[in-house]
């Protein structure tokens, strides 16, 4: 069992779940998903375990912390007639080092966990710069699984306490399922607090119309990472790994099929997390929303990968963006650049910081710090560039919300999309850069045709005109389904209403496509969850 795809899972662990969680009372339910929480996350990272079990003792005893000065600051403020601010200034303060010393714990555990050798590097770097050789040698340490989305979880939860938007909770195991819940530890979402801690704990019953929802949702997940995704690595693969061998032709469709194949991957693995959820009767936050119908490219990251978009905005935008400095920073800058562009320069600012966190929440790499720098620069000359652009077009007479404009719109934000996942995937900056490169001054159409892109091998597998074909059909069909979400049709719901004959003919049709079509056995390597190493 080494993920949600695994054989073992599907066939036995998750099942065996299901029925224990269905049969237990509903008082104990929770235990039910912690302990099947705790054997998945022991199952995949072993003795790595002990990290999540110090992020939770970490936030659970932190928050208490802040809970109790919290009960003192308001008990010394009701007791007083003057003198209020001064004692909340004092408390702020005290609040201030709990909080941090939290946020180090965790923040500091996927450091050493991510970051270390990374970071070790640039420092040896930096001192041989300036002829200091240190020649460091840190260690490179197995990561737990998904620590970089349950620290993020364990960061928010304990800010909401700080900020006082969530109570602290006095329940230990309350916090370990918010933390450690295995739909989501994986991959995510990244949850919030108030958005699944009690439900984790309310052990719904598991109902018919949950057990089918769930169970299509999560067909519908296992056939894009299976069809789709995996089929696609056998192409991808030796293209990103071997680049010098091939011309910009071969590198341009393997960046395209990337970006297909990371989306199908990354959003399949969700299907499948949101579906297990809603079998337990959970709800899990979306995470995507057909992010290629994008027509900017901030667009994009507002429907992609939306719980880390949203993360980064409260807990890094907001507060960088609201503090001291910049708002007089924003104060000056509108006196002397007015209203529309003197509030950019801090908002900027604290652009800067979120996109920088966004390439370094990643990976540690060159060409994630690269690919957060991409969105940033693109984001922020849009937002320059915009008010000149509608002018341009009300000039030119150009509707700005027609068809054409828009279809204009989404081909051009599809391009940025690509060329970024280029860089993300490439296998550090200066190949992405080569890679680039190649695109735009070696591109010959001739490839296309002359059957190169069914030479390429990977550990002995290329794709024929059949996995080809099977890629483009899987492909117009999820084209389909996201414009109908897109236009507001919950498919699982909607399909749940249907009659019995044709709600469980769709079942069955996915049901074999995936045994079918799917990628796996001596014809494919199985591919492990992608967003998983981040």
């Amino acid at each position: 069992m080494t993920s949600y795809f695994s054989f073992v899972f599907l066939a036995a662990f998750l099942p065996v779940v299901i029925v224990l969680y269905a049969v237990a009372p509903r008082r104990c339910r929770w235990v039910v998903l912690l302990m099947a929480s705790y054997a998945f996350f022991f199952w995949l990272s072993r003795t790595l375990i002990l990290a999540l079990w110090v992020s939770t003792l970490s936030i659970y005893l932190t928050g208490l912390g802040l809970g109790a000065l919290i009960r003192q600051r308001d008990a010394a403020v009701k007791v007083v007639k003057s003198g209020k601010r001064e004692i909340r200034a004092r408390y702020a303060r005290k609040m201030k080092l709990v909080l941090a010393a939290g946020l180090v714990v965790n923040f500091g555990l996927l450091a050493a966990f991510k970051y270390l050798a990374f970071f070790g590097s640039i420092i040896d770097g930096a001192c041989a710069a300036v002829g200091i050789p240190l020649n460091l040698e840190l260690p490179v340490w197995a990561a737990p699984i998904g620590i970089s989305f349950y620290t993020l979880m364990a960061g928010s939860y304990l800010i909401d306490v700080f900020r006082g938007t969530v109570a602290p909770d006095r329940n230990l195991a309350r916090v370990a399922l918010f933390l450690g819940y295995f739909p989501q530890i994986m991959e995510g979402p990244i949850c919030r607090y108030g958005q699944t801690a009690d439900a984790l704990m309310a052990g719904e019953p598991v109902t018919r119309p949950n057990l089918y929802a769930g169970s299509l949702r999560m067909l519908w997940g296992l056939a894009k990472k299976m069809i789709v995704a995996d089929r696609l690595n056998a192409f991808v693969k030796p293209v990103f790994a071997d680049y010098t061998s091939y011309d910009g032709t071969v590198i341009a469709v393997a960046a395209v099929l990337y970006t297909l194949q990371l989306y199908c991957d990354f959003s399949g693995t969700m299907d499948v997390a949101l579906g297990m959820s809603r079998i337990f009767g959970i709800s899990l936050p979306e995470n995507f929303r057909q992010p290629f119908f994008s027509r900017t490219a901030s667009g994009f990251w507002q429907r992609w990968h939306i719980t880390l978009g949203t993360w980064l905005r409260d807990y890094i935008y907001y507060p960088v963006s609201l503090s001291k400095p910049l708002k007089k920073l924003t104060s000056k800058a509108r006196k002397r650049f007015g209203n529309r562009y003197g509030p950019l320069l801090a908002s900027s600012a604290a652009l800067l910081c979120v996109w920088l966190g966004n390439g370094l929440w990643h990976g540690a790499g060159s060409q994630y710090i690269f690919f957060g720098m991409y969105y940033f620069v693109l984001i922020v000359a849009g937002s320059l560039i915009d008010p000149g652009a509608a002018r341009l077009a009300e000039r030119l007479h150009i509707r700005r919300e027609s068809v054409g404009y828009r279809a204009f719109q989404i081909a051009r934000t599809l391009v940025i999309i690509v060329v970024g996942e280029l860089f993300f995937r490439a296998e550090g900056l200066d190949a992405g850069l080569a890679m680039c490169g190649a695109m735009f001054t070696d591109f010959v159409p001739a490839t296309l045709a002359d059957g190169t892109l069914l030479g390429i091998v990977s550990d002995g597998i290329s794709m024929d005109m059949h996995d080809f074909g099977i890629v483009l059909a899987f492909t117009a069909l999820l084209l389909v389904v996201d414009i109908l979400r897109e236009r507001g049709v919950a498919i699982c719901d909607t399909v749940g209403t249907w009659k019995i004959p044709a709600r469980w003919a769709v079942w069955y049709a996915l049901f074999l496509a995936v045994i079918i079509f799917g990628a796996y056995g001596t014809a494919y390597a199985p591919v492990d969850p992608m967003y998983a190493q981040f």
